[in-house]
């Protein structure tokens, strides 16, 4: 299990970034939790068979910053593309998926408050 593992970064209303994080539970709660009051619990969004989505599970209820639109959900604060191992450890972005999420990523979107409220109250309710 890698120490530290290569990611995109994706934060509200700028463009994503190659970072680094250290890959214990620890930092990758604080992580998912900028912009928070307190440490989030992480939720893992699969995007494919070897990349996830890290994110603030609790995003949307905490308030966090709407940041984009991904399938038929709204990601609220900073979150991170990274990959994961045959064992599901998670793992650094190789080069070719950086570049691929990055342009998936790129542009910032405007999501107001109205979106994110009904989503959340969409998920909330009983089938």
């Amino acid at each position: 299990n890698a120490k530290e593992i290569t990611v995109l970064m994706v934060e509200p209303g700028k463009h994503p970034e190659i970072t680094k994080l250290s890959n214990d539970l620890d930092s990758l709660q604080k992580a998912v939790s900028i912009g928070a009051d307190y440490q989030g619990l992480i939720e893992l969004i699969s995007i494919d068979d070897e990349n996830l989505i890290l994110c603030n599970e609790e995003g949307k209820l905490i308030g966090l910053e709407p940041n984009r639109r991904f399938r038929e959900d709204v990601i609220c604060g900073v979150f991170y593309v990274v990959s994961q191992d045959s064992e599901r450890d998670l793992t650094s972005l190789s080069a070719a998926m950086q570049d691929r999420y990055a342009r998936l990523f790129w542009e910032p979107e405007d999501i107001d408050a109205e979106e994110v409220n009904m989503l959340t109250l969409y998920r909330l309710l009983p089938l």
